[in-house]
């Protein structure tokens, strides 16, 4: 039986106007982004669609949006697609692959990542923190440079893209210092605050008590996990995982070698942005992939269904 990886976006993968199609083409969708909505207690959905940047960059809009986009996708498409399934979310997008693989309720993942996304924003007030993606340059003079800077490796994310976070104006000041080693460009990524690094420590300690207070049921489907970049099943397992994982890196390019391993080496990609399908690449470039965020791309798979392999398609 065909294995099909399934991926979904974090956080610096938002844009105005996302899902919005998808709601207007897809029933199924537009129920989600109307549970969201009720959910939520406010118009998630005109954020995405017609939000101002600054109200969609807001971490703890950010969050909710991107996993409603995330989850309409999935919903739009999931029926369709045969085989056997994985599942993997880059940092916030971890959420959304818990609530696909049936860890969590779609409530729950969404009030969670509010909730998540208050805390992070709570811990480092200001704007003053942020996340820059290093492109080619080796892990060893990353940290040498970042030594004793208070800035710590946030992502790994493939063997040419490794992402830093911690105080932006030490971030800026290091740049010249990445250029300078060989680092090929600094990327700084669109997010408010410096995810995955100690200075979210006031965030983990909020969110481990939120993380009590739901339910989390075993995978229906195997579900790797960032901090480890292993696959995980025990409901208290993941529950700590989701804590640690505000403070701790993101084991990215691990985790797809572990799902390859596993037989998935096809993937879909359920969200907002390009970069998932840029970094399976750069982890390996026999993988195949493709975003499923608009709704031609989804058309295509539900005229495929028929066809195991989906021939032509991936």
């Amino acid at each position: 039986m065909e294995k099909f990886g399934f991926l979904f976006p974090g956080q610096g993968s938002q844009h105005i106007g996302m899902g919005k199609e998808l709601h207007d083409n897809f029933s199924v969708a537009r129920e989600v982004f109307e549970e969201a909505d009720e959910i939520m207690g406010f118009s998630l959905s005109r954020i995405c669609f017609e939000g101002s940047e600054e109200d969609l960059r807001a971490t703890e809009n950010a969050q909710p949006a991107i996993l409603t986009v995330s989850i309409a996708a999935l919903r739009a498409a999931e029926n369709f697609i045969p085989g056997e399934r994985g599942f993997a979310g880059h940092s916030l997008g971890e959420f959304s692959a818990l609530v696909g693989s049936g860890v969590l309720s779609f409530a729950d993942g969404l009030n969670l990542v509010r909730r998540r996304g208050q805390l992070m924003a709570e811990s480092y007030p200001g704007n003053q923190g942020g996340m820059a993606a290093i492109i080619n340059l080796e892990l060893e003079k990353i940290r040498a440079i970042i030594s004793g800077t208070g800035v710590e490796v946030a992502n790994l994310n493939s063997p040419n893209q490794i992402v830093v976070s911690g105080k932006k104006e030490i971030l800026e000041k290091l740049e010249k210092k990445f250029i300078k080693e060989g680092a090929k460009r600094v990327v700084f990524l669109n997010v408010s605050a410096p995810f995955h690094c100690g200075l979210m420590e006031p965030a983990a300690r909020g969110l481990a008590d939120e993380v009590k207070k739901i339910s989390i049921n075993r995978p229906a489907w195997p579900v790797w996990a960032n901090v480890t970049g292993e696959k995980v099943e025990d409901p208290e397992e993941i529950k700590a995982l989701l804590v640690q994982q505000v403070t701790m890196p993101v084991l990215w390019e691990k985790s797809i070698r572990n799902m390859a391993s596993a037989g998935f080496e096809k993937f879909f990609i359920f969200g907002p942005g390009k970069s998932l399908r840029l970094l399976l690449r750069s982890i390996n470039s026999g993988f195949k992939a493709k975003e499923l965020s608009m709704p031609e791309d989804i058309e295509e798979v539900i005229k495929n269904q028929g066809n195991e392999k989906l021939e032509g398609f991936l």
